[in-house]
């Protein structure tokens, strides 16, 4: 046997190789290349995707399909399938204007609170304006009151009399 050639589906012995001890094992190899035309990959979802598929799955178990007026295995159509098509057409149509006003609703209702709230940031902005103005009057006035408090005497003791004058009178201060 062993001075025969090996033939094909004849075995054949070899020697073993032998490893060595101290190093590590070799990674696996890679797999040899497929002769397929198109290899599957699994897909690879980010985080976000992942969450919206699992949704989705939720959605597709727990929501039943109702098939509804459905057609008959028999060819050709009878009397009474143009009825059911024009039911099927005229629930299709409303469903679809449904959508479009509550679509229409929807934006008039966005367009109203982007003016308003650009509407209340003027009107702030305003009374913003009007109140810093207010502010500097108020001060001048005190600053003006100080000024002619310190200057003399005689004019704050002739505030207070006209002060009191008015009082008497019966018009209120303040």
């Amino acid at each position: 046997m062993a001075s025969r050639n090996p033939r094909d589906g004849d075995l054949q012995m070899v020697p073993r190789r032998e490893r060595k001890l101290m190093q590590p094992p070799r990674p696996p190899s890679p797999p040899p290349p497929s002769t397929a035309i198109v290899e599957y990959t699994p897909p690879v979802f980010k985080e976000e995707e992942e969450d919206l598929e699992i949704k989705l799955r939720r959605i597709l178990e727990n929501v039943p399909v109702r098939v509804s007026n459905t057609s008959g295995s028999s060819a050709g159509s009878g009397s009474g399938d143009f009825h059911q098509y024009r039911q099927m057409r005229r629930k299709e149509q409303d469903r679809l204007a449904r959508m479009e006003v509550d679509y229409q609703k929807r934006k008039e209702e966005a367009e109203f609170n982007m003016r308003r709230e650009e509407r209340l940031k003027a009107a702030e902005e305003r009374t913003a304006k009007k109140r810093l103005k207010r502010q500097k009057k108020k001060q001048k006035r005190q600053e003006k009151r100080l000024k002619t408090n310190s200057g003399g005497e005689e004019n704050n003791q002739k505030e207070e009399s006209s002060d009191d004058d008015k009082n008497s009178n019966g018009n209120a201060t303040d």
